[in-house]
């Protein structure tokens, strides 16, 4: 599916929260995850990453990621065929 732009949409989601220890993905408090969004392309994703995880810094236990939704839903990339 193409946007209004015409760009293929290529969803992503950005999300973090506080992990419970520096060198792991397993969060501190599910109920607590900061959900920034979903966004159209990598680019746009990325842009909200780098300002909540700047925003963070401070807290060593605090990791934003982006998650390609796109290949979750279509792994195999039949959709743009």
């Amino acid at each position: 599916m193409t946007g209004e732009d015409g760009k293929k949409q290529l969803l992503h989601l950005v999300f973090g929260g506080e992990l419970k220890s520096v060198g792991s993905t397993e969060f501190r408090n599910l109920d607590a995850l900061d959900i920034v969004g979903v966004y159209p392309d990598y680019q746009s994703a990325l842009t909200a990453w780098k300002s909540k995880a700047q925003g963070s810094v401070d807290n060593a236990h605090m990791r934003y990621f982006v998650v390609h939704l796109h290949r979750l839903l279509d792994p195999e990339g039949k959709a743009g065929a």
